[in-house]
């Protein structure tokens, strides 16, 4: 199949993805939804599929990019969980530089989030990348699981960490 853009797609169903995404609806509210846009053999279960990101394709800097050195690591935070799991990304080379803090969505640090990171080192920043699904272990692979999961975190907790 063909890579879609998102002109490919009725603006109407975009917008029940985005929904979908960010946790407004849930699985089954999209594919409802969706059904409407099901043409030509194509079911609302393949559209979701279509529509999800590719983790894969969106990669831009390998990990073992040899200008940068990315690692994990754990800080603490006394206010929020205790302890708290990072992907800590930094240019080689000395110097100072200044740092960004790339915030996840509502699914965990997922490949994407990751990725940003090591393109911001490779921009020259130290980029760290909180992953705030740390107390239950962490992403869990799938975006799904991830949204189901930060649901179930403290809101106060979350952001202190």
């Amino acid at each position: 199949m063909d890579r879609k853009v998102a002109s490919d797609f009725d603006q109407e169903l975009l917008d029940l993805y985005d929904h979908y995404a960010h946790g407004l609806i849930n699985r089954r509210g999209f594919l409802d939804r969706a059904a409407k846009f099901a043409v030509g053999g194509v079911t609302a279960t393949a559209l979701l599929d279509i529509l999800s990101p590719k983790y894969a394709l969106a990669n831009q800097v390998a990990e073992d990019d040899p200008r940068i050195k990315g690692e994990r690591i754990d800080y603490s935070s006394p206010q929020g969980y205790g302890t708290v799991s990072g992907y800590l990304v930094r240019p080689i080379g000395g110097g100072t530089r200044g740092g960004v803090v790339v915030i996840h969505e509502n699914r965990g640090l997922n490949p994407y989030i990751a990725d940003v990171a090591r393109r911001v080192a490779i921009a020259g920043f130290t980029a760290l990348a909180p992953d705030g699904l740390s107390p239950l272990g962490g992403y869990p692979g799938t975006d799904d699981e991830g949204r189901a999961m930060q649901r179930t975190l403290n809101r106060e907790k979350l952001t202190e960490d």
